[in-house]
């Protein structure tokens, strides 16, 4: 039986180099017979976490906010994967999965025990230049202090306009990560 994925895209372009690495990597899982749920994180009412340690009181609604997370918390909950895409802001994520990501805390509030749900994480980066080193840095922690298990990043870099990452090897490379995941 196939994995179920999740993909959370924090790119505000809808057909931006991010969003061709997404569509790269969903066809390969697709292709291997896994589940793939995307969200374009930019066009979702996502609000900013409010550190107010009090999600997880009703699993139905992790978050006390009740935004465009509704829709994510029980495909997050179900899925093995976790892909996050983002484009590289000021050699970091995009604040669209930032504000997500931390959004995610809720679900680790309803379960004191287990704290973050373990899964498989995939990183997906674009960027003008090539200083994704924050962002590794942030990603290659998440092992660590959530648990998860990377099974892979690609991070391409000088692509600034939409359509730049036509013919470059990282979309093949990230089409061949989708097609390995077991």
């Amino acid at each position: 039986m196939g994995k179920k994925i999740i993909i959370l895209n924090g790119s505000p372009r809808r057909n931006g180099n991010t969003s061709a690495l997404t569509a790269a990597f969903a066809k390969g899982a697709q292709e291997a017979g896994h589940q793939v749920t995307e969200f374009s994180l930019s066009t979702m009412r996502i609000n900013g976490c409010l550190g107010c340690w009090q999600g997880g009181k009703d699993e139905a609604h992790p978050c006390v906010q009740r935004d465009d997370m509704e829709k994510i918390y029980p495909v997050y909950r179900e899925a093995d994967v976790v892909v996050l895409a983002s484009p590289l802001y000021y050699w970091f994520i995009s604040g669209f999965l930032k504000n997500a990501f931390d959004r995610l805390f809720a679900i680790a509030e309803c379960d004191p025990h287990t704290r973050n749900p373990k899964k498989q994480s995939v990183l997906l980066m674009a960027a003008e230049g090539a200083g994704f080193e924050e962002s590794e840095h942030w990603y290659d922690r998440l092992e660590k202090h959530m648990g998860w298990q990377s099974i892979g990043k690609v991070l391409c870099g000088y692509v600034t306009q939409p359509g730049d990452i036509a013919g470059k090897k990282e979309l093949t490379d990230t089409y061949e990560l989708g097609r390995s995941i077991q």
